[in-house]
């Protein structure tokens, strides 16, 4: 049974049981290899679900943008399709889906219950092999039926990597409108394909810095609604709100501990340094990690919560360092040329994706967490801010465009980069985990 944020709305999952088809002799199932250093998107058919009539094309069509958005999938264009699917629970006529080359086939309903709920249930099959690799049906009310599309994309991605697929998230992000020299700025939240766009505070005080708790229910961002800017933390659903605390200084880039029972962030004092506390929420003690006469900011755990990855200009100009979360241990890891800021460790615990300023250019970039196999992703002018898909396969940030900050996505081969929709500007992403 998968549970949504308040208020409390359910969807629950069942398995569906394999056809007759299962059982006959066939080679291996397909898979798709992510691991690989090149890897072809792998063509995949599509149908609209049955019975639901628009809300079964917009079901299936919202799965299709997924998995394409991913660049790992290629959905075959509906107009080549040979068999018209009319009972999904039915084996297909494999040969007519061997013909377009489709080498997975997702067929799949939708109606509604004698209680109002909606049911979606959706095969996947492996045409060439002859045989259904998956099946589920899904139970939800009239809100969440996105929700199940973004969560049957994730059962399909997952049946064919292996991996767990990251499109039942969302993203806060900050709402940018106005003039350029009067930008009001709002607290946002979306899904992460840029729908449901909802607003979080009411743009009458400067917001910047969201960053998700672990439990998907609560915010740390930073306002100047004092004058100066505070670390808050804001409960998504009730609006709920309190000041983490009421520092000498000014506070900067907060982020949560991966158990979500400390924020980090960065405190600048009257001399013009800035040093690394983090705050216990239970005891609203805090700890400093840093003490030298730099700046050290822009703080980001490791997904075990044992190091802290941060930026420093200690060494003359800013770089990137790690330090245990006690603050022992600091060492630099960046040596390349430039500047480098707003470091963020992988969810997968294996890179740190980062900024990187050098030649009049902004990069997006991610390392190794010792620092060895820096690779840029993407470059342009100023682009900054990456956030991690909870998968670890795929960065967001923003990207100065036409006059403002626009949200784009790419991928780790660096080849897929995607635009991401928003009514206004749009700066300063974080990706929540996935919902559950």
């Amino acid at each position: 049974m998968k549970s949504i944020l308040k208020p409390l709305l359910m969807i629950v999952a069942m398995a569906l049981g394999m056809t007759a088809a299962a059982t006959l002799p066939a080679r291996a199932l397909v898979e798709l290899n992510v691991n690989k250093g090149n890897v072809e998107p792998l063509p995949i058919a599509i149908t609209d679900f049955q019975g639901g009539d628009a809300l079964g094309a917009e079901i299936s069509g919202i799965v299709s943008a997924d998995l394409k958005r991913s660049g790992l999938f290629a959905p075959i264009d509906k107009s080549a399709f040979i068999e018209k699917i009319s009972n999904p629970d039915a084996t297909p006529r494999f040969e007519d889906w061997k013909v377009i080359n489709a080498q997975a086939l997702v067929t799949g309903s939708v109606g509604k219950e004698a209680d109002g709920r909606v049911r979606a249930q959706y095969r996947l099959w492996d045409t060439f092999a002859g045989q259904q690799m998956s099946g589920e049906q899904f139970f939800a009310n009239d809100a969440n039926t996105r929700r199940v599309a973004h969560i049957i994309a994730d059962a399909i991605y997952e049946r064919l990597t292996g991996e767990k697929g990251y499109f039942d998230t969302r993203v806060v992000f900050i709402d940018e409108s106005g003039a350029k020299n009067a930008r009001k700025k709002r607290l946002a939240i979306m899904d992460q394909d840029g729908a449901n766009v909802r607003y979080l505070s009411n743009g009458k005080s400067i917001v910047l810095t969201p960053r998700f708790s672990p439990n998907r229910q609560e915010i740390t961002y930073m306002s100047y609604e004092s004058g100066q800017p505070r670390v808050y933390l804001l409960q998504i659903e009730t609006g709920q709100r309190e000041l983490v605390g009421n520092f000498p200084g000014m506070t900067f880039a907060p982020r949560f501990s991966p158990d979500g029972q400390k924020v980090i962030m960065s405190l600048l004092r009257d001399d013009g340094n800035s040093n690394i506390f983090a705050m216990d929420l239970r005891s609203r003690s805090t700890t400093r990690l840093t003490n030298s006469t730099a700046i050290d900011t822009s703080p980001s755990y490791s997904p075990d919560g044992s190091k802290v990855v941060f930026t420093s200009d200690r060494g003359g100009r800013a770089q990137i360092y790690v330090m245990g979360a006690d603050g022992s241990g600091q060492t630099r890891i960046s040596f390349g040329d430039g500047v480098y800021s707003t470091p963020v460790w992988s969810p997968r615990g294996d890179l740190i994706a980062f900024t990187k300023q050098t030649g009049g250019e902004f990069q997006i970039g991610v390392m190794r967490t010792d620092g060895s196999g820096e690779r840029i992703l993407s470059t342009g002018f100023q682009q900054e801010g990456p956030t991690w898909a909870p998968n670890g396969r795929v960065l967001m940030f923003f990207r100065d465009s036409n006059g403002g900050p626009k949200l784009v996505s790419v991928d780790l081969t660096g080849r897929n980069e995607q635009s991401i929709p928003t009514a206004n500007f749009a700066s300063d992403p974080a990706w929540s985990p996935l919902l559950e």
